[in-house]
């Protein structure tokens, strides 16, 4: 979806992109090369041309490309593994010595998995609700606003402001960042673990059944930001959570995708993330503890 909004809004459906690459898994990128990397949108399908496509780090290796931007839209949980295969591939001061590195992914504390010039490294959000259907087919579900760090260059900025501006997707930047990033887990930390452990959409999350556990789970959260120096007032936290779960209800998260097809979800970096911090802070978080031993119990499969 990233490279969608990266593309030049006035190519055309058969042009080929050239100033964007795409690097993904190989099935993936077989398909793309073949057919093109298909979005559906909400009243069309667009299709996506690239000039430049790679499966690993090596095919790029063995290309003349340089680059200004290098987007990460990977789990978190791949991050580490990412950055090593960037060391081993030998591009980190030929293809990218240039780039600047943005982590475009849920949850926090991503910028310290990776062994990069940390001044070339910086974040983004987004509300963006996207499900890869399958190989080189990629599902818009849901409208919202992306958000990076104000630190970005200014070239960088512009072209981000050009490509996302020029097929009506919302982008923003911003100095106090981690003030979004924040935001952001709050909401994760609520939808993400629920739905995975039910098998159901965002909309179990309204369920007033539910609603002590909501509300016990932001509590905790704010209780670590705060502890991190973040102004978080939980009503607010509440009501931005509630809007989320009412606008998104039909919609799978991630986390209950990943679980549904047997993969690690990236609860480390969202309940395991405030888990980790509450005990820094010596803050008692009972509920965000047990939603992680629970999600983790179920990517280990001790049921099995």
């Amino acid at each position: 979806m990233t490279a969608f909004l990266l593309a030049d809004p006035r190519a055309e459906d058969r042009k080929m992109i050239e100033d964007v690459s795409l690097l993904g898994r190989k099935s993936h990128i077989q398909v793309v090369k073949k057919n093109g990397l298909k979005v559906v949108l909400a009243h069309e399908t667009k299709t996506v041309r690239f000039e430049n496509c790679f499966s690993c780090l090596d095919e790029l290796a063995n290309s003349d490309l340089k680059f200004d931007l290098v987007i990460f839209c990977v789990k978190t949980h791949s991050l580490a593994g990412v950055s090593e295969e960037i060391e081993l591939a030998g591009i980190l001061n030929r293809n990218f010595k240039d780039a600047a590195f943005v982590l475009l992914m849920n949850g926090m504390g991503n910028a310290d998995m990776l062994s990069l010039p940390r001044d070339r490294v910086f974040e983004g959000v987004t509300s963006i609700g996207v499900r890869f259907a399958k190989d080189g087919l990629v599902e818009l579900k849901g409208m919202g606003q992306t958000v990076f760090d104000e630190a970005l260059d200014s070239k960088i900025k512009d072209l981000l402001k050009e490509r996302f501006n020029g097929k009506s997707f919302e982008i923003k930047f911003v100095s106090d960042f981690k003030k979004y990033q924040w935001n952001k887990l709050f909401i994760n930390s609520v939808i993400n673990p629920i739905t995975a452990l039910t098998g159901k959409s965002n909309g179990i999350v309204l369920s007033e059944h539910l609603k002590e556990t909501v509300e016990k789970i932001i509590d905790e959260c704010a209780k670590v930001a705060a502890a991190e120096g973040i102004d978080a007032n939980s009503e607010s936290i509440r009501s931005s959570v509630y809007s989320v779960a009412a606008k998104t209800r039909q919609n799978t998260s991630s986390m209950l995708q990943d679980a549904q097809k047997g993969k690690t979800t990236e609860i480390d970096s969202i309940n395991g993330y405030v888990v980790k911090l509450a005990k820094k802070h010596g803050i008692s978080a009972p509920i965000n503890e047990t939603l992680y031993s629970l999600v983790k119990s179920m990517e280990a499969g001790d049921a099995d």
